[in-house]
């Protein structure tokens, strides 16, 4: 390890994406992939989802991602399953390799380096303060490629090698603008601060900062859908944003806010001890990062407190957290390598296996009914994803389901998504759609008149279920078993019914 060996860099960094990987888990269809992957779906079987495309289409005017996969999958002949198992994997090894990269430049001894990159690896899912993000997604999101991306892209100017970062940004934006925005304003920061003399760059500190808000701020106008950002907002949209504490900074807990204040606290002690060892890269590093934080936590509040403004919310600027969280725990570790754990072979092994040991098993907690792993062509033991199987496999392409609004939420459910599991249309759910909704102002109709239309699902009888075929030509259900009488079952386990409604 004392020397940089590119065969060697390469397969210590695929160990570590495959630890990683094991840790994290992973679980296709869950969460925010009900927006991707129904849309990669739906790209590759055109007559998908004939009665509610809107909830996922509208949201994805801004991103390239969907297509990019629809064309991968189809020149390549893999199957889409498979497509989204390769490109997760590909994501984490370039995260973990820009990390490495970052490393180099920030810590001579190889040592520190390594333990910064099996740091960020054992902590992919680490939560980032009260953003509902952790470092990296349990499946395929554009976010992950797009932050692989900017974390090479800062590799590339940290090297010297400014322009390099250009394209690396520009894909980047294309598959996810929002994080591309913010990751655009730290290059910028990271690129004035690199430049000689810091001193002279910082006391023109106000200056750059109004540069990089024109810059950020016309990012940020081209990651919005279209121009409803401009119109006045509706009572809907306030509703919908409402329910997403992410959104509203006066609900956020004191933890939350000690996670979003202490790294920049965090930042500023490296920066004074760096500077005082004369460690002038680490310095640089420590002083971009919380400018960047200052910066961005001052950009957050004027968007997110000022009434005017209520409809820049959906940009979520407090999501800028997540480049420092990254930075956070890929220096985190790279001190740890250098003045805890050294050359010491029992010091690694009992950091490995607590920060991987630890991670695990939060994750068997938050997708406790499901495998840790949904690979592709394994059937799956939660009983909400097998009724999506059968489904998917069984019914008629357009036909249009209603699951319950707040079917993710359910006991066992571990918030897999019918329309991407299933692969068929479904009345809109109070959780993930409620999130589009807060993008695309204008389904909020349709979805309060939708989710509204299922309240009380419990305790449906047969008149309920053909009300909902009469109001919005629902002509399937998935309710719990047994079935409500009247109703045309067709499978049924122990827990769930797949029913025609007459």
């Amino acid at each position: 390890m004392k020397r940089h060996n590119s065969l060697v860099d390469f397969l210590l960094v695929l160990v570590f994406a495959v630890l990683g990987f094991a840790v994290m888990g992973y679980h296709p269809g869950a969460e925010d992939d009900s927006v991707y992957l129904t849309a990669v779906n739906a790209d590759l079987h055109p007559g998908l989802y004939p009665h509610d495309s809107d909830f996922f289409r509208l949201q994805l005017q801004a991103t390239q991602f969907d297509g990019w996969m629809g064309h991968f999958v189809k020149g390549s002949g893999m199957q889409a399953e498979w497509a989204e198992l390769l490109w997760q994997f590909v994501s984490l090894f370039f995260i973990l390799w820009a990390c490495l990269s970052i490393a180099r430049e920030l810590f001579a001894e190889p040592r520190a380096q390594w333990a910064g990159v099996a740091l960020v690896a054992a902590m992919f899912t680490l939560p980032v303060a009260g953003t509902a993000l952790s470092l990296v997604d349990q499946y395929l999101h554009p976010r992950g490629l797009a932050t692989a991306l900017i974390l090479l892209a800062v590799a590339r100017i940290m090297a010297g090698r400014y322009w390099q970062a250009v394209p690396l940004l520009v894909v980047s934006f294309l598959l996810h603008p929002i994080m591309a925005a913010l990751g655009i304003s730290f290059c910028f920061i990271l690129t004035m601060v690199s430049l000689e003399p810091v001193r002279a760059r910082i006391r023109d500190l106000r200056g750059m900062e109004r540069r990089q808000a024109v810059r950020q701020g016309t990012a940020a106008a081209l990651a919005a859908p279209l121009a409803w950002m401009f119109d006045p907002p509706n009572p809907i949209w306030r509703k919908a944003v409402a329910s997403k504490s992410y959104f509203q900074l006066n609900q956020w807990a004191w933890y939350e806010w000690l996670g979003a204040l202490a790294p920049l606290l965090l930042f500023w002690v490296l920066w004074r001890f760096a500077r005082r060892h004369e460690e002038t890269k680490l310095a640089r590093f420590a002083l971009t990062v919380l400018i960047y934080g200052v910066f961005q936590q001052a950009v957050a509040l004027v968007m997110l407190e000022t009434p005017a403004l209520v409809r820049l919310a959906p940009l979520q600027p407090m999501r800028f957290l997540h480049l420092i969280y990254f930075f956070m725990t890929l220096i985190g570790g790279c001190l740890l390598g250098k003045y805890l754990l050294k050359a010491s072979v029992w010091r690694w092994a009992v950091f490995l296996a607590v920060v991987n040991g630890s991670m695990y098993a939060a994750q068997r907690q938050v997708f406790s009914a499901s495998e840790h792993l949904e690979l592709p062509g394994r059937a799956s033991a939660n009983q909400w994803v097998q009724a999506f199987t059968w489904i998917r496999q069984n019914t008629p392409k357009d036909a249009y389901f209603a699951v319950g609004a707040r079917y993710m939420a359910a006991p066992g459910e571990d918030y897999h998504s019918f329309r991407a599991l299933a692969e068929r249309s479904q009345l809109a759910d109070s959780l993930k759609d409620t999130a589009v909704v807060t993008q695309v102002p204008e389904l909020g109709a349709a979805w309060e008149r939708q989710t509204e239309a299922q309240a009380g699902w419990a305790d449906f009888k047969l008149a309920d279920f053909e009300r909902l075929k009469a109001e919005f030509g629902v002509d399937w259900v998935l309710v719990s078993y047994p079935a409500a009488a009247g109703l045309d079952c067709r499978w049924h386990d122990d827990a769930l019914a797949v029913c025609v409604v007459p």
